[in-house]
């Protein structure tokens, strides 16, 4: 009886335990169901809506580009393309093969499509085509019935209204790739296109905006059921550019067919008011998207148009350096204005003869007299006279072997060799014939477009400092800029060869004068080997430059500015084997200052 009542009391004990147990998980469950229902609420809240809300950034429009009075070098344009809704057709082969009865598609495009249908769920549309004009898209609109799951999407893409003319300075946009810092949301959102190159490149944070945003609501698998609310972008901020559409054109006008570059400069401001590299591209093309074909037409053109000769073409200055050697001449003491050397048409040093461009020579001539002739046997002897280094100083100071750093990408330093280089480089010393070539620019001497353009506006502008720019001054001063520290008397001794070089009988640039209302232009030509011409070449003639292959002609340059007696504007030209420097690239510059003055005496002058 005792066992009973004790199995009984056990069977209590073990149902209380239980019972408890089971009221203390209840009210764990009831706790916790309170506790994120109503202490986590906000949360939970917030979460579902995440879950309900797609945010999706909105693209700005792209700042605007203009030139210096205020023609639109790059904008936007409406741009329409083509998408398809995949779960709206019944048959996505069947569609696609109407649509390109309709409009025609590259195999490129098909091949891009197809692998957005397999990637991306039926319900996200994918671009078809894209770039399409109000008539192409009116067209698939039109055809509709035959297209189901076609629908045409608004937006804008970049535009650039001058073509070619503007490609190098410019640049362009492009999709963003794996390379591009991902240090704003907006390159994440595809199809986003940032600057590549050129002034889209270098402004290309400012020119973006900020995004806006869209608020939607989907439903569980991510289907779009309507729009919650809208914030539109701010729009980039436009660039005001100190470029004039005038000279541009009229730079690529004058080069024609050749390959080179032309930049011309306010001297005193370091305005950039052209700015060509010849041949050029569509900047289009890449906005647009480049196919396979067009970029391999372009990479494989000997005269290399991606390539921006203006400040990343290396090239002997040639003559045009001899202004450079003359002034180390005169600053340092070397020679005076009235020193004198005899031109007999060659030199010699130890085994080795430098001739003189002119076989019969020169005579007895001072340094503006040299200047004006181009005569090779006095800077020969000057340069042995001063050494590379004294030389070299003077054409750093000048802006010559180093970067403007005027912000376009890509651009080369160039060289101007001293005695501590050629022993690093070769590990040998300088030799006094090296000293004898780069007397006339050439040897290592190598410098770009961009840099000539530099030095010529320091020389015209007395002997200050002045650095390139793309932005628009807001005054022209040229006091703003710091003097170089050379003597006045010294500079106007080189101004005078140039001015003699242009407008004195036997100059080499006299077939490029011109005299507008009384303003004359000075300058210096510049013609440089791009081999070397051997003995037996010299002695039975050496063959006329159009009847060589083109490669192996000689370079053409001119540096110039205008007007004379009241520098403003600064030209550097190169053509790359133009041959001459007198009858090819003395021409464009001299045409080029004479626009610029010309521009100067119309309603609408340059500044």
């Amino acid at each position: 009886m005792n066992r009973d009542n004790d199995k009984g009391k056990i069977l209590i004990i073990r149902s209380l335990i239980l019972g408890g147990a089971e009221l203390f998980l209840l009210f764990l469950l009831v706790f916790r169901l309170y506790y994120l229902q109503v202490y986590q609420a906000d949360k939970y809240k917030t979460l579902a809506d995440e879950n309900r809300i797609s945010t999706r950034l909105l693209v700005p429009p792209r700042g605007i580009i203009y030139d210096r009075h205020q023609n639109m070098l790059a904008g936007n344009e409406q741009n329409f393309q083509a998408l398809m809704v995949a779960e709206q057709t019944t048959d996505v082969d069947e569609t696609l093969k109407s649509f390109k009865k309709i409009m025609p598609l590259s195999k490129d495009e098909e091949k891009r499509i197809k692998k957005d249908l397999k990637r991306n769920r039926s319900f996200v549309p994918i671009k078809i085509k894209d770039n399409l004009s109000w008539e192409e898209a009116a067209k698939i609109l039109l055809n509709a019935p035959d297209l189901p799951g076609v629908i045409i999407d608004e937006g804008l893409s970049r535009y650039y209204p001058y073509g070619d003319i503007f490609a190098h300075v410019i640049g362009y946009v492009s999709a963003v790739d794996e390379s591009d810092v991902k240090d704003d949301p907006l390159l994440e959102v595809p199809g986003f296109k940032i600057g590549k190159s050129g002034i889209e490149r270098l402004y290309d944070k400012t020119l973006r905006g900020q995004a806006g945003n869209q608020k939607l609501e989907v439903n569980a698998v991510g289907r779009i059921m309507k729009e919650i609310e809208r914030v539109d972008g701010v729009p980039g901020e436009k660039i005001d550019l100190s470029l004039d559409v005038r000279l541009q054109q009229k730079a690529y006008e004058l080069l024609g067919e050749e390959s080179g570059a032309v930049v011309m400069m306010n001297v005193n401001t370091g305005e950039i008011l052209a700015f060509a590299s010849a041949p050029a591209f569509d900047p289009n093309m890449f906005a647009n998207g480049l196919s396979h074909d067009e970029w391999k037409e372009l990479n494989n053109n000997e005269r290399n148009p991606l390539l921006n000769k203006a400040v990343a073409g290396l090239y002997s200055p040639g003559s045009t350096f001899k202004m450079v050697v003359g002034l180390a001449a005169l600053e340092s003491g070397t020679l005076s204005k009235q020193s004198r050397a005899f031109c007999a048409g060659k030199m010699s040093l130890g085994n080795h003869t430098f001739h003189c461009w002119k076989d019969i020579g020169h005579g007895y001539l001072d340094m503006v007299e040299a200047l004006q002739h181009s005569c090779d046997i006095f800077f020969y002897e000057a340069a042995q006279k001063l050494g590379i280094n004294k030389i070299a100083a003077m054409a750093k100071r000048f802006g010559l072997g180093k970067k403007t750093n005027v912000g376009i990408e890509n651009e080369k330093s160039g060289l101007i060799p001293d005695t501590d280089w050629k022993m690093q480089r070769f590990g040998e010393p300088w030799q006094q014939g090296e000293s004898v070539i780069s007397g006339i620019g050439q040897g290592y001497i190598l410098t770009t477009p961009i840099q000539l353009a530099v030095m010529v506006s320091r020389i015209a502008n007395g002997g200050y400092e002045v650095n390139p720019t793309f932005r628009k001054a807001d005054n022209h001063h040229a006091n703003e800029n710091k003097s170089m520290g050379l003597a006045p008397q010294n500079i106007e001794i080189v101004k005078q060869g140039m001015y003699d070089v242009v407008n004195t009988p036997g100059g080499t640039a006299l077939m490029a004068r011109f005299n507008f209302n009384g303003q004359k232009m000075a300058g210096k030509t510049g013609t440089t080997q791009v081999r070397r011409i051997s003995m037996k070449e010299r002695q039975s003639g050496v063959l006329r430059q159009d009847e060589i292959p083109w490669k192996y002609r000689n370079h053409a340059l001119f540096v110039g500015y205008a007007p004379h007696d009241n520098p403003k504007y600064g030209v550097a030209v190169l053509v790359e084997h133009g041959g001459s420097g007198s009858s090819v690239a003395a021409p464009i510059g001299g045409k080029m200052l004479l626009e610029a003055l010309k521009l100067d005496a119309t309603d609408k002058p340059i500044d």
